[in-house]
């Protein structure tokens, strides 16, 4: 049994339960019931001054109520556009990156990544990293503005006359940025390879959907893909943290925080003259590989054949032949010793079956007959890799650079950047590979090697088939022009 404090307590309890339960049922105002609401950004805080007075107090209240309106209800998602000569931009109010026009692109800037948000501006608060939504305004067709007042942040952008597109984001309160760069994993025929392209101190290329971790001062970042090159340049160096991931997204941590950011954004077809005109090594986005020093004139020659003949397949033949004619002389050395190892075939193949249980011997009268006729088999191999690099260097410019891109040819190909429809140059590549190992000496091989070797020009054209046009013609050319000059060479030693 209770005693009397305990049935005191007990009615007390009740009697309250009674008053407040029917207190809120008859006499309270009824609040009406609001559905619940995707999350929106928190309000910032707003404080009154203690020392104006109460009229004071309660119609700064009401002042600051009023002007918070606007930013606690939900702002729908719109898109802007600058429109400058041949240049347009396009974002939404949450800082995502739309569309980019450039009058010098080959190919639509969605095509570039194939994502709805190539790129994301994110500030990073105590809530973590945000998509902020901007009050945005269009003032005029060449500059857009905004505010986002939870944050307190102002957006600005604009068109420069370069075609690079300014963007500024300022707020009172230092914060620290995140960009997030999304596309998808895509190679072409031709080879090209969609990826992600840093630039700190040197390029780091990284495929899209591979993952890397890149740490250090950044210049420009952005996607790379099809001889067409979307980046964001920062007006200086900038610390950053960037993590690739499998999903196809590039994330930039920017760890120090600033009540400024700004960067351009620069959407261009990567022509090496105008990339260099952009400014901030944005042409190092044309990889032209180690022998960079060789492919650079190489690409100039191209450029000044095509001013006074209008085609870069003739331009690509006559720069080879120059080539050629350049590297003769070391070929004029290869030629002569692949004819004197011709010659002494036969007296090479008796010391092989006179000696074939002697392997010392044979070798030393190998030597001696190398010398007496005044040939050196390394003779013919050296003059070979010194050439290599030129090789190399042409090999990259075709392949890298933009001035292929949709320039035709004769007949057939319409497009250098792009593989023979019909496979016509790989096939003839293979049999001018063909005749070249006719003229070359193989008696020095193993029989086995040799029966390779016979196959080489129809793996390599297997190979060659489906990169560009362009590069199958600068090969067949080149394989031409070096029977032409072994024939002579061959015949002035006779």
């Amino acid at each position: 049994m209770f005693n009397t404090d305990q049935k005191r307590a007990f009615v007390a309890v009740l009697l309250s339960g009674f008053v407040l339960f029917g207190w809120q049922y008859y006499f309270a105002p009824k609040t009406p019931v609001v559905a619940p609401t995707a999350p929106i950004e928190p309000v910032a805080k707003t404080t009154t001054n203690t020392n104006t007075s109460p009229s004071t107090a309660s119609t700064a209240t009401l002042n600051n109520t009023a002007a918070a309106t606007p930013a606690t209800a939900p702002i729908s998602l719109q898109t802007f556009t600058l429109n400058k000569d041949k240049f347009v931009f396009s974002l939404s109010n949450d800082l995502t990156i739309t569309d980019l026009r450039n009058s010098n692109s080959v190919f639509d800037f969605k095509s570039l990544t194939e994502s709805e948000k190539p790129l994301k501006i994110q500030v990073v608060t105590e809530y973590g990293a945000l998509d902020l939504f901007f009050q945005m305004e269009q003032v005029g067709p060449n500059k857009i503005t905004g505010f986002n007042q939870n944050y307190g942040v102002n957006f600005e952008a604009f068109i420069r006359d370069n075609g690079r597109i300014s963007i500024k984001l300022n707020s009172t309160k230092a914060y620290k940025y995140k960009l997030l760069f999304e596309s998808k994993s895509k190679k072409l025929d031709n080879g090209q390879i969609r990826h992600f392209s840093i630039y700190t101190n040197e390029m780091t290329s990284v495929e899209v959907t591979s993952e890397k971790e890149v740490d250090g001062n950044v210049r420009w970042l952005g996607t790379d893909f099809n001889f067409h090159l979307f980046a964001l340049v920062f007006p200086k160096d900038i610390p950053a943290r960037v993590k690739t991931t499998e999903s196809g997204l590039m994330v930039v941590d920017i760890p120090s925080e600033s009540k400024e950011f700004t960067a351009d954004l620069v959407f261009t077809k990567k022509n090496y003259d105008d990339l260099i005109l952009l400014g901030d090594n944005l042409h190092l986005s044309v990889d032209f590989g180690f022998f960079a020093v060789l492919a650079v004139p190489t690409l100039r020659a191209l450029q000044f054949v095509y001013k006074y003949i209008p085609n870069y397949g003739l331009a690509i033949i006559l720069v080879t032949l120059l080539i050629r004619l350049i590297t003769f002389p070391l070929q004029y050395k290869s030629f002569k010793s692949m004819k004197k190892m011709q010659a002494i075939q036969p007296e090479l193949q008796k010391i092989k079956e006179k000696y074939k249980d002697d392997s010392q011997k044979m070798q030393k009268e190998t030597m001696e007959l190398f010398k007496k006729a005044g040939a050196n088999p390394l003779s013919g191999c050296l003059p070979l890799l010194l050439q290599m690099p030129f090789f190399f260097a042409i090999y990259k410019v075709l392949y890298s650079s933009v001035e292929l891109v949709g320039a035709p040819f004769f007949g057939w190909i319409h497009d250098l950047s792009i593989q023979d429809p019909f496979y016509i140059l790989p096939l003839l590549m293979a049999v001018a590979m063909f005749a070249q190992q006719k003229l070359t000496p193989t008696s020095t091989m193993d029989p086995t090697q040799a029966k390779i070797m016979l196959f080489m020009p129809v793996i390599f054209a297997f190979i060659m088939k489906s990169l560009p046009a362009g590069l199958v013609l600068y090969i067949l050319v080149s394989t031409v022009v070096g029977i032409l000059q072994q024939m002579l060479v061959y015949k002035m030693a006779d």
